[in-house]
Formats: C-alpha cells, structure tokens, sequence
C-alpha cells in the first residue's frame, strides 16, 4: 500500500472509530502524526449563515469567522480548498465540510510549508469530506455539533423547526437546491422540505400561521403528514388531501398552513404541482425572471376533506426556480412599498451567478435592505432550484 492511500487510511479509520463527540481530536491527532499538521481546527456554519463557529468543548476557545470576508468563509463560499499564506513557514489550508451539497464548515488545518500543503491538499480535501459525514452521523448521539451552530440561543420554536429540516442545501447530477430560513433563531411556521429517490425530487415549500410554539406545532404536525403520505408511495395530491385530513381533525378549521408541492422526474423534467395556498415560485430562464403562477387551491386543514388536483409543467436544463413565502413577498419599505414582483426579479437577477446554495442568504440580504431594519414581523423563506436535468 502506497505512503498516501496509508495514511488516509488511517485517517479515516481514526474517524470512523472515534467516539461520536471525540471527532475533532481524532482527526487532529491522525493530521499531526501523518500529514505533520500544528494545528487542526473544526468550524461549522450558524444557523443564519452569517458566521462560522469554532467546534471545542464548552465554553469555546477560539473566536468565530466571518462567512463573507475571511479565508476560510472563502473556502465555505466558493466549496473549493483556499490554502492561506500568513507572514513565516505556516500554510494554512481551508477545506470545506459537505456532505451531498449540504455545506457544513471548514476544516482549518496549519502546516508546516507551501509545497507540502499543495502536495496533501487533495488527501485533505478528502479527509474534510470524510469529517462531514462522520458529523452528521455523530448528531444522533452527542449535541456539540448542534451547540455549536448557534451564535446565539434558539427559541424553542426555532429549535423545532431546525429540527424538522432536511439540510440547507444538497446536490446531485440533476439539481442543485439551496434554502434559508430568516429570523433564523426565531423563526415561526414557514418550513421546507425535500426527497429524492432514483428518478424523483419531491420538494415542499410551506407557510403556516400562527406565531411561536403553536405555529411550529402545526408546521411539525403537517410536514410529518406529508412524509407519511410520501413514504406511503402516494401521489401529491393523495399526500395534501390525507395531510389536510390531519390538520383539520385536530385544529377543526382553526389553524391551517399553505404548501407548494412539486415532484419532479428527474429523466424528463417533467413536474406535478399542488398550490395549496400562498408559497410563490418565480423562474430564471435565459435570462428572464417570470412569475409561474398556479390555481391556487384550498390551504391544508382549512375545511374538511379538501379534494386537490394536480397542475403540470416542465422544467428545462439551465432553469432557476426560486420560492418565496409571504414573508418575503409581502415585506413593505419604510415607505410602505411591497417587496413584491419587480424588486424580487431584480434580487434573482442580480445572483445569477451565484450558486444554488448562495442565494437564498443574498436574497435575505437584499430584502432587509428594502424593510430598512434587521428584525422581520414575520418569517422569510427562500428556496432555490437549479435544474441541470439528465
């Protein structure tokens, strides 16, 4: 066995043998004695994606960094390898930690000369990915991971509905899907939700009323309807009827949230579509944003045994779809000025070049410039979509 094939061995193994919160010590150890790293630092993104937290037993040693303007936010933006090189013989190497085009953190690791970084920086990288997998696992069993993704305290209804999330962004050869959710420690009942098997991509964009711990209640009681229809192997307008059924049996009409469902296939983009209430989709295509309206039908759980039916449209390679809630289409200006259409178009426009996963926060931006202060009345969710097709 090669010299390099060996030690990533070992690293792995290190890894995958680790107890579940002793991850970090375990690749800094296997860094140290095979690749002759100084020093090894782990960095997870926070829940607004704003800054990116150091991974240490409680209370934290080191101070965060900045998601937009430090080398290792430079490594998390572009999910390349930045190799940093300060005044003296240290190189630092910023690899980020993905996970199926979920982005994570960095793995910050110093060593010892530029040639030797650039030599290892693959094996790095790999290691890096190796990581965010191993902490995605070790999440079932230990909660530093967790704490320390928050700059600051979780309501309970954020921490609820963080909870009930698949990721913030993922990506396979078909799609690249990125989301965010604002305030993110304080948000409500807006939610969003994906799957994908072999040849399909189910993709829920939500909207529920209510504030605090009972929108997140409705929100948890919805989604978890909507999977249990899914995993039933049940088609879209099977699963919102069944998931209205639920909402409406224990709210009687009182409380009702509104959902946008597509399910794509993959082979064809072909997509089947339930608009049950106010989530928008707006659409990049060579160059022009256009609003994909629909026929807007009941929300869950507002009346008794809803019936719903499905809309059809399709997709092509090279589509950008964008998904907004109302929080984002409805936020008015000192002014008193809608967000609305236009400004929404030129939001989508003006990130064109971003990745999928990018957008959604550059969005938020631009929307708390048109609100003209931090704090939302409501909650704001944007969802993005690039579709690359087969």
């Amino acid at each position: 066995m090669s010299t390099i094939t060996s030690r990533f061995v070992a690293a792995e193994r290190a890894l995958r043998t680790a107890a579940p919160h002793r991850l970090l010590d375990a690749v800094r150890r296997v860094l140290t004695d095979q690749y002759a790293a100084d020093s090894v630092e782990l960095f997870l993104a926070d829940y607004g994606l704003t800054v990116l937290q150091p991974v240490s037993e409680l209370p934290h040693t080191l101070q965060p960094v900045s998601v937009h303007n430090s080398p290792a936010g430079r490594a998390f933006g572009a999910q390349q390898p930045y190799l940093e090189i300060p005044s003296g013989d240290l190189v630092r190497a910023h690899l980020p930690v993905t996970v199926r085009g979920d982005r994570l953190g960095v793995l910050t690791v110093t060593l010892p000369g530029a040639e030797h970084a650039e030599n290892c920086l693959d094996e790095l990288a790999e290691i890096a990915e190796v990581l965010g997998h191993e902490v995605v696992v070790a999440e079932r069993d230990t909660d530093l991971y967790l704490q320390a993704r928050r700059r600051d305290r979780l309501t309970l209804a954020a921490e609820m509905q963080w909870q009930l999330l698949p990721g913030r962004s993922c990506a396979r050869p078909e799609y690249e899907l990125g989301a965010q959710l604002e305030p993110a420690y304080a948000i409500f009942g807006d939610n969003f939700d994906w799957s994908a098997s072999a040849d399909r991509l189910s993709l829920y964009v939500t909207n529920g009323m209510g504030e605090g711990i009972e929108a997140s209640l409705l929100t948890n009681l919805a989604i978890n309807a909507l999977r249990n229809a899914r995993r039933a192997g049940l088609s879209i307008d099977d699963q919102a009827a069944l998931a209205d059924q639920a909402v409406y049996a224990h709210y009687r009409g009182r409380c009702y949230l509104s959902v946008l469902m597509l399910d794509f296939d993959l082979a064809t983009g072909r997509v089947r579509a339930v608009d049950a209430g106010s989530p928008q989709m707006l659409r990049l295509r060579r160059g022009t944003v256009e609003r994909v309206p629909f026929d807007a039908q009941l929300p869950l759980g507002m009346f008794e045994e809803t019936d719903y039916v499905i809309q059809e449209f399709r997709v092509e390679p090279g589509d950008r779809l964008v998904f907004v809630s109302d929080g984002v289409y409805g936020v008015a200006s000192p002014g008193g000025e809608a967000y609305g259409d236009a400004a929404l178009a030129r939001a989508i426009q003006s990130t064109r070049l971003l990745p999928a996963a990018e957008v959604p926060r550059a969005v938020l931006r631009e929307l708390t410039g048109h609100r003209g202060r931090s704090t939302p009345d409501d909650d704001a969710l944007v969802v993005c979509l690039d579709w690359r097709g087969r």
